[in-house]
């Protein structure tokens, strides 16, 4: 192994080595306050995720601790931070509530086997450099997934920042409906605590930079709560809080190896598996557009395989990149993920210490601080920018908005991947070709674009295609050689300028070999021009050359008009006036035969 292959390995294994120089005075502090801040919102979300998930309390903050420290170590994004989330927890729930009674030990022991089989296919997948799925989430995807999950958060806590009451668990639509039934019964106290730990954020973000917004709302709307019960007592403004919180260590645990208890989770393993790299990727790619940051989605996935192996081992269920989690994070001023490590010790440390204390927070205060995120989370000038381009990534943004909005998280992002995927290979599947023909009145008489017949060689047709030709492109690439053939069939030799052609697959090179001998029977040929080493090896690894002569690919497009006139009917050349090429002087010009009657003749008879 060479010492570049050593480093190499050496940074897929220690990936924290590529970012342990970022690491200063400057960002310690800013990544200690970012850690504290996402290690105080995110234990009454913890706990309510535990909740949905079908686990008791406590395995909702055990998720949000190891995980996130390995994820962070071993992950690539600066700022994406894994935890437990509402969609993951869901499905979870979906998965296994079928084998086991929710909340019993059997189905903790479940979940921690589910969790220890996602970490191990994210970490195979991750090996297996199959991080390329994020190639596949085009901008528009994430900036319509990003918009419609941050409606989501600001409406799930409707209930919170209004103190009514609304059913959990449904969609955007009925949680508005039950909303606007609730108007009437609005607390106004609750109310008022949202709205200053909503404007406080704000104020401090563009007034008070240096100290961190969201622990400056926290503080205030806390302080606003104690106040308003001192002043008119709890029985009157009736204010939720967070409530007590248990004080353990995350425990050991062992997940349960049975062969047959694996088996059966297999389809529940791989149905999560999937949801939560899409899950992670999206969100570190989001983020990384903000930052300015590139993912590497192999390392990604590496890092969410080991944090769920070692949350297993930790009493945490499945954790992915959990949007509230990181959007705190980088809103904070997080500079590494020194702040993600940080966040999982101190989450450690406030169980331990200050739960009593974290058991005052109100929940009007957390539902305020999710309206300031939700509210950061929607990237305006983005929009403007994607619904003021091409149609395509309009609708890709729009549909994946609406599916956000109205299904699954897991399912809008893969409808948004899949018509993005599907509106991409209708394009490649057309890749551009153009009539070429030199220019008298150019230069050396450089190719340009053909405006008919008229200016064509009869003899010669040459053609310009740009983009990769394979199996979906072919029905395209045969219907136009064909409307070549029917409406020009005097045009026996096609030249084909090949220097935007990449690749061919074994369809392509097929059609090529066919065009070639098609040719041939009609006493033309087929030749190449400009052919670059990709296209080549591609053509002889699917034995193209077997129909298609090698001698017929030139590099230049001088040599290749010389050698190809050289074949071309003279007799035809003599009696063509369009003189396009610089051979074509070698022919000296006899004007057209007719065959009519001179004008002025008699005619006889």
């Amino acid at each position: 192994m060479s010492r570049k292959q050593y480093a190499e390995w050496q940074m897929r294994l220690m990936p924290f080595l590529r970012w342990k120089h970022m690491v200063t005075k400057q960002t310690l502090r800013s990544d200690l306050l970012s850690g504290l801040t996402v290690a105080i919102v995110v234990i009454p979300q913890a706990v309510a995720f535990a909740s949905i998930a079908g686990m008791p309390p406590q395995y909702g903050l055990y998720a949000g601790m190891i995980p996130a420290i390995v994820a962070s170590l071993f992950g690539s994004s600066w700022h994406l931070m894994s935890g437990p989330t509402t969609a993951a927890s869901i499905v979870l729930f979906s998965s296994l509530s079928a084998f086991a009674v929710p909340l019993s030990p059997e189905y903790v022991g479940l979940a921690l086997t589910l969790t220890f089989m996602v970490g191990v296919i994210e970490l195979v997948l991750g090996l297996a450099r199959m991080g390329t799925i994020v190639n596949f989430i085009s901008h528009s995807v994430v900036v319509g997934f990003t918009t419609g999950a941050a409606i989501l958060i600001a409406s799930k806590q409707l209930k919170n920042f209004f103190g009514v009451p609304i059913p959990r668990g449904g969609n955007l639509f009925g949680t508005l409906e039950h909303f606007w039934y609730q108007i009437p019964n609005i607390n106004m106290y609750v109310t008022v605590i949202a709205l200053v730990t909503l404007i406080t954020g704000f104020v401090f973000k563009r007034f008070v930079p240096k100290i961190p917004p969201l622990i400056a709302a926290l503080l205030t709307g806390t302080c606003t709560s104690l106040l308003l019960n001192a002043l008119f007592g709890s029985d009157v403004t009736h204010i939720a809080t967070v409530g007590a919180l248990p004080q353990t260590l995350p425990p050991f645990s062992l997940p349960d190896f049975n062969l047959n208890t694996m088996s059966e989770l297999v389809p529940a393993a791989l149905a999560m598996t999937l949801f939560a790299l899409t899950e992670a990727v999206s969100i570190g790619r989001a983020i990384g557009i903000r930052s300015g940051q590139i993912i590497d989605g192999n390392q990604e996935f590496i890092g969410q395989g080991l944090s769920n192996i070692a949350g297993s081992f930790f009493s945490g269920y499945v954790a992915t990149g959990s949007f509230n989690r990181t959007s705190l994070n980088y809103q904070s001023g997080a500079k590494t993920p020194m702040s993600a490590m940080l966040a999982g010790t101190m989450e450690i440390f406030i169980v331990l210490a200050i739960a009593p204390l974290v058991a005052y927070l109100p929940d009007a205060a957390m539902a305020g601080i999710l309206f300031y995120v939700a509210w950061g989370l929607i990237d305006f000038p983005n929009i403007r920018h994607i619904l003021n381009s091409n149609h395509s990534e309009r609708a890709i943004f729009i549909i994946t908005f609406v599916s956000t909005l109205l299904l699954d998280l897991e399912y809008a992002i893969l409808i948004g991947i899949l018509l993005s995927l599907i509106l991409y290979l209708m394009r490649v599947s057309q890749p551009r070709i153009l009539s070429r023909v030199p220019d008298p009145n150019l230069y050396n008489r450089k190719f340009s674009v053909g405006t008919g017949y008229a200016t064509e060689c009869p003899q010669l047709h040459i053609m310009r295609i740009d983009g990769s030709l394979f199996f979906g492109s072919v029905p395209y690439l045969r219907e136009e050689l064909g409307k070549l053939e029917q409406q020009h069939p005097e045009q026996k030799y096609l030249a084909i300028v090949a220097q935007g052609i990449s690749f061919v697959d074994l369809a392509a090179a097929d059609v090529l070999a066919g065009e070639a001998v098609k040719r041939r029977a009609r006493g033309g040929d087929l030749y190449l021009i400009n052919v670059k080493k990709g296209l080549w090896d591609s053509l002889e690894e699917n034995h193209a050359f077997d129909k298609i002569d090698p001698r017929n690919i030139y590099q230049g497009k001088s040599a290749a008009l010389h050698a190809i006139y050289q074949k071309l009917d003279k007799s035809v050349c003599a009696v063509c006036n369009i003189r396009i090429f610089i051979e074509c002087e070698e022919v000296k010009y006899i004007g057209k035969q007719h065959d009519e009657t001179p004008a002025g003749a008699v005619p006889e008879g």
